[in-house]
C-alpha cells in the first residue's frame, strides 16, 4: 500500500510538471499558432540553469552556487526567455515553418552543448545532488501544484485579456491585425518568450524534482513530442484541455510502462518502442475523430441583432 502510495504521488507529480510544459506550449501555439518542436530546448535550459544555480559547489561543472529555490525557478525562466529571444528575434517576421526550423536547430545545439561541454553540465555524467525546496515527496508535489494552478491562473487571465484576444487574433486572421495597427511581430515576441519561459519553469521544478539531470532527460520523444501530444488531446486553445490531455496522455504512458516492465527482458526494447507507436496512434485516431481535443477551445459567443 504504501509503495502505491509512493508512485500515486511520483506519477502526479511528473504530471503537474508536464502540465507546466504543455500550458507554456499552449500559450505559443493554442494562442498564437507558433509551431515550436523545440520544446525540449527550452526544458534543458530552465533545468541546467536551475541546477548549476542552486547545486552544491562542484568541480565537475560550472556553477555550484548553492542559491535557494526559488532563485534558482527565477533563473531558469530568465534564461529560457533570452533563449528565445535570440531564436525569436530573426524568425517572427517570416512565415511559421521557419520557426519550426529554428526551434529544431536551438534544441538540437542546446542537446550538444549539454552532452559536450564537460565544464558547464558535467557532459553525459549530468549534475547530481539538486536540492529539493522541500523534503517530503508530498510536500514536493504540494509544490509542483502550486506552481500548475499558478500558471494556469495567469496564461487564462493573460487569455482574457486585450493581450491574449490580440494574440488569438494573430493565429486567426494576422493581415486582419496588421491593418489594425497593431505589430505582429512584436506580439509573436512576447507570446513565444513567455511561453519559453514558462517551459524554463518545468524544467526547473523537473531537476528539483529529480536531484539528478543529464542530457538524456530531455531526449525530443520525451521533451517535444510527448507535450505536443498532451496539447494537442486535451485541445490546443484550451487551457483546461492542455491540463486534461496531460493527464490523460501521462496515464496512457506511464500504463504502458508498467506493462511492458512486465515483459520479458528480451522484449523490453521492442516493447519501447510499441508504446510509442501507442500515443501515435492515440494522436492520428484524435485528428481523425476530434481534432478540437477533448476539450474544444472556448469560442466567443456572438450575439445576433437585436439581442439584449
Amino acid at each position: 500500500m504504501e509503495g502505491l502510495i509512493g508512485y500515486g504521488v511520483f506519477f502526479l507529480t511528473m504530471a503537474g510538471i508536464y502540465a507546466v510544459l504543455t500550458l507554456g506550449l499552449n500559450l505559443q501555439w493554442g494562442f498564437t499558432g507558433q509551431f515550436n518542436i523545440g520544446v525540449a530546448g527550452f526544458f534543458a535550459v530552465g533545468a541546467y540553469t536551475s541546477a548549476i544555480v542552486t547545486a552544491p559547489d562542484s568541480a565537475a561543472h560550472l556553477g555550484g552556487f548553492g542559491l535557494p529555490f526559488p532563485i534558482g525557478v527565477a533563473a531558469a525562466a530568465v534564461m529560457s526567455g533570452l533563449a528565445a529571444v535570440a531564436v525569436g528575434w530573426g524568425t517572427m517576421r517570416l512565415r511559421t515553418d521557419y520557426l519550426a526550423i529554428a526551434t529544431i536547430g536551438i534544441a538540437e545545439i542546446i542537446r550538444h552543448v549539454l552532452k559536450n561541454e564537460d565544464w558547464l553540465t558535467n557532459g553525459v555524467r549530468g549534475i547530481p545532488g539538486i536540492p529539493r525546496p522541500v523534503e517530503t515527496e508530498l510536500g514536493l508535489l504540494g509544490v509542483v501544484i502550486g506552481f500548475v494552478i499558478l500558471v494556469y491562473l495567469l496564461i487564462e487571465r493573460a487569455r482574457k485579456s486585450p493581450w491574449g484576444r490580440v494574440l488569438r487574433a494573430i493565429r486567426e486572421n494576422e493581415n486582419a491585425v496588421m491593418a489594425s495597427g497593431k505589430d505582429v511581430a512584436d506580439f509573436r515576441l512576447q507570446a513565444f518568450v513567455v511561453g519559453s519561459a514558462i517551459m524554463g519553469l518545468g524544467g526547473a521544478l523537473y531537476a528539483h524534482f529529480t536531484a539528478f539531470i543529464s542530457p538524456e532527460a530531455f531526449d525530443p520523444l520525451y521533451g517535444t513530442f510527448l507535450i505536443w501530444v498532451m496539447l494537442i488531446a486535451g485541445g490546443s486553445g484550451n487551457n483546461k484541455g492542455a491540463l486534461l490531455g496531460t493527464l490523460v496522455i501521462w496515464i496512457v504512458w506511464s500504463g504502458s510502462e508498467i506493462l511492458t516492465s512486465r515483459l520479458p527482458v528480451e522484449y523490453v526494447t521492442q516493447a519501447g518502442a510499441l508504446r510509442v507507436l501507442l500515443i501515435g496512434v492515440i494522436l492520428q485516431v484524435i485528428l481523425l475523430y476530434r481534432p478540437e481535443g477533448l476539450l474544444p477551445e472556448e469560442r466567443p459567443r456572438l450575439g445576433r441583432p437585436g439581442d439584449g
